[in-house]
């Protein structure tokens, strides 16, 4: 009776041993790996004296919320310098576009004609006259005086059409140029002050505040650090032999210690080049061997429950493969 029951023991034992072998080599393999994330490090963009910070670590922003603020002196001055300056312009051209009324624009008209008939009518008599003091029907005095007249004449019909020149409708080419100028810089120097108040690029959970104000943040210092939640993803290695098996935008299940069951995600990137097992994720049996380190994307509605540095353990989502 005893010899009996150990036999049945032993069977079941062996019995149970094999069913547990054969569901380990059905299993899907898993592969360890963990939580990673790029951050978005926002900077000034000049140099200048930090005078508040508005954000404090962990707090969640969304997209255009106020980070931190900038001593504005200096750029209050230029854009208002730069508003003066285009008064100034606007009111000179405007001075000049009304400098003639439309009765003295026709006026200056008729003076230009007038005076453009009086040029070619001495230009004339200067050609005949010349012409008659080579054959000696004329004296040196005649045309001496001839070239006279039209050199007076060429004059007035200079002067008149400077004079018609800055009428209205003709504007001021240089006036008109200050003008657009001035508003370039005005442009410009708002633009500059509201640098001085910088806003989140993106939304997510302030990963850190990198300084405090009083500082003096020289240009690209990061200042404040954010984790917007598309930018999690989990990095894991596998070895050559499943690598083939692994694709750009394959489905991949995640697991960690206390997290929820159904995490998810796809595949983002695959190492084109091997490199060795790290350290911080080897076992007895993959140490020293060659891997290919692999990054997948979790759902952009879990991607929130991932911490980077987090352990998890990856799972490729196919036929027969264990979730």
């Amino acid at each position: 009776m005893r010899l009996s029951i150990v036999v049945m023991v032993i069977l079941g034992v062996g019995i149970g041993w094999l069913w547990w072998s054969q569901q380990r080599s059905t299993a899907s393999p898993a592969w360890q790996g963990y939580a990673e994330a790029d951050y978005v490090k926002v900077a000034p963009i000049e140099q200048g004296q930090l005078t508040a910070i508005s954000v404090a670590r962990g707090d969640q922003i969304a997209r255009g919320a106020a980070l931190f603020t900038q001593d504005d002196t200096h750029e209050r001055a230029a854009r208002d310098q730069a508003a003066r300056q285009l008064a100034q312009a606007e009111e000179q051209l405007a001075n000049l576009e009304a400098a003639m009324k439309p009765t003295e624009v026709a006026q200056a008209e008729a003076n230009l004609t007038d005076a453009r008939s009086t040029l070619e009518r001495a230009r004339a008599d200067l050609q005949r006259d010349e012409a008659l003091l080579r054959t000696g029907y004329s004296t040196a005095q005649t045309v001496d005086q001839r070239r006279a007249d039209y050199k007076s004449a060429e004059a007035k019909a200079q002067h008149a059409e400077a004079a018609l020149a800055h009428g209205p409708g003709a504007g001021d080419r240089g006036a008109t140029a200050a003008v657009a100028a001035g508003r370039a810089a005005v442009g410009m120097a708002e633009w500059r002050l509201a640098q001085r108040t910088v806003t989140a690029p993106v939304g997510g959970r302030v990963a850190d505040v990198l300084a405090q104000p009083g500082e003096t943040m020289a240009a690209g210092a990061p200042v404040v650090s954010i984790l917007p939640p598309e930018n999690i993803f989990v990095r894991f290695f596998v070895p050559e032999t499943a690598l083939s098996g692994l694709h750009r935008g394959d489905a991949v299940s995640f697991g960690c210690d206390g997290c929820q069951r159904g995490l998810a995600g796809t595949i983002s990137f695959i190492s084109p080049t091997a490199e060795y097992t790290p350290p911080v994720i080897y076992s007895e049996s993959t140490r020293a061997k060659l891997v290919y380190r692999i990054e997948a994307r979790p759902r952009p509605d879990q991607a929130v429950l991932f911490n980077p540095g987090q352990p998890i353990s990856v799972r490729p989502i196919g036929a027969g493969a264990s979730q």
